[in-house]
């Protein structure tokens, strides 16, 4: 089933600034030329229209929505730039909802409270980086601590083990899930809060960053009626939203969709998803089991851990199904050895394997501050050797636009490496050096791809530093 992308580009984005799309309530949706079409829902389009002519200098033509399409179409391209850094937060009946709006505005993905000795927080993790947004007063802390746990169907009694639940939010045409996990610590208990979209919208393979090659590549992998398609990387880079945008893009009325997760991160519509419950026996193998007698096409894991699932994954992959999963390596290559040191045979790999993908999240520059300087080699690894044609690069500084981050948003990069009939051998063979057939093939790896974003100005060395070392 195929759903709205609310995602508007970047040409269009910057018609108007986050502050204006948030004040006035509009999005850009078309730019013709003579004028711009805005989405609105305002009941005084007159009024509206007549102040946007004079503030944006441009002729405007306005079209009516409902409030929860207008806040799909904000919480997918704009985040609130004013600053709520170190505000007091104080206990009242809707703080949690109120949190959670600035959170979704300003592109938040998780929330973290935490008490100390003299002071409690709430950190906000923004672009991968936590920025503390708001103090909590020492004797209100346990009663905000309390009223969450409540919410999340936890045991408020309990505070000298861990604890896990779940809250879903539906608040201003937003509707989401919240993950909650309670941590005990010397002074109290730390709850993070992980923000799980029900939004779809914005899952779509074209908009996720790959390059045109890369994206023929990949769903050329995922067309495949069996095998197996592997994304790697550490935790946060991205890996389950390609999954998921890659089972939206397989998503048809013919096509019997199964998915065993840890946790549910997205709720898609006519696909059956499974969330694990280890402690109950309801793991990765057994779960696989069970999917290979109700009649699947389609199988994602939401991780391969051990030789168990990979096995397992293989033998639904043999079995005539196309199963994705996630696996932690450094590189798309590194998957190989990943499985074969678990224990699976090569050549079971070599005939199963239909893409292996590695993918980092890279954060992006702020347009408005970002400053371009020289290259400074004491800031480079040693063994880099920095391209002829990079002479400059440009740096973080900060600014209100970008919470005095430097940074503002994220861009997904990729290293796509099909497994093709010049690979089967090597693999079979446990030959695992392949640098010559990857710049044979024009196949980018992550660091070439890290390199380029540097050349344009997309992000800073410091950024992606980890990968020009490789």
């Amino acid at each position: 089933m195929l759903t709205e992308s609310y995602t508007i580009s970047n040409e269009l984005q910057q018609k108007i600034t986050a502050d204006q799309a948030f004040h006035y309530r509009i999005v850009p949706i078309k730019n013709t030329g003579s004028s711009i079409i805005l989405k609105t829902d305002s009941d005084t389009l007159k009024e509206l229209l007549a102040e946007l002519q004079i503030v944006l200098d441009i002729p405007v033509v306005l079209e009516k929505c409902n409030a929860a399409e207008l806040q799909k179409y904000l919480s997918s391209n704009y985040r609130q730039t004013q600053q709520k850094t170190n505000t007091q937060l104080h206990y009242t009946n809707d703080f949690l909802e109120k949190i959670l709006i600035d959170a979704k505005q300003v592109g938040c993905s998780d929330i973290h409270f935490e008490p100390y000795e003299k002071r409690c927080r709430v950190r906000f993790r923004l672009d991968g980086k936590l920025i503390e947004h708001y103090t909590i007063p020492l004797e209100e802390y346990p009663t905000i601590i309390n009223k969450i746990k409540i919410k999340a169907d936890l045991d408020i009694a309990e505070k000298r083990l861990p604890q896990d639940g779940r809250i879903s939010i539906n608040t201003h045409g937003n509707e989401f899930d919240i993950r909650v996990s309670s941590l005990p610590t010397l002074h109290g208990e730390k709850l993070v809060l992980r923000i799980l979209s029900k939004d779809t919208g914005a899952l779509d393979l074209d908009t996720l960053g790959f390059t045109e090659t890369e994206l023929k590549r990949y769903k050329e992998g995922v067309r495949n009626p069996n095998g197996i398609v592997l994304i790697s990387g550490p935790t946060g880079s991205g890996k389950t939203t390609t999954l998921y945008a890659t089972l939206k893009h397989l998503n048809t009325d013919d096509t019997n969709i199964l998915t065993v997760e840890d946790p549910i991160e997205y709720t898609l519509e006519g696909i059956n998803q499974v969330q694990l419950k280890e402690s109950i026996g309801l793991d990765f193998p057994s779960t696989l089991r069970t999917f290979l007698r109700q009649d699947p096409d389609v199988i994602m894991v939401g991780e391969i851990r051990d030789v168990k699932t990979a096995n397992m994954a293989i033998r639904a992959a043999l079995t005539g199904h196309l199963v994705l999963s996630t696996i932690h390596t450094n590189s798309a290559w590194a998957t190989i050895s990943r499985l074969i040191d678990m224990g699976v045979p090569s050549f079971l790999i070599a005939s199963t394997l239909n893409i292996s993908v590695a993918q980092r999240l890279v954060r992006k520059l702020c347009d408005t501050c970002k400053k371009e300087t020289a290259i400074d080699l004491t800031q480079l690894p040693e063994n880099f050797k920095i391209p002829k044609d990079l002479k400059t690069h440009y740096e973080a500084v900060g600014c209100n636009n970008c919470h005095h981050t430097g940074y503002l948003g994220r861009k997904a990069i990729y290293e796509i490496v099909p497994i093709t009939n010049d690979l089967m051998g090597p693999i079979k063979e446990n030959h695992l050096e392949i640098d010559a057939y990857l710049k044979q093939k024009q196949i980018d790896t992550l660091k070439a791809n890290a390199i380029q974003l540097i050349k344009e100005g997309i992000t800073a060395t410091e950024e992606v530093y980890s990968l020009l070392t490789n």
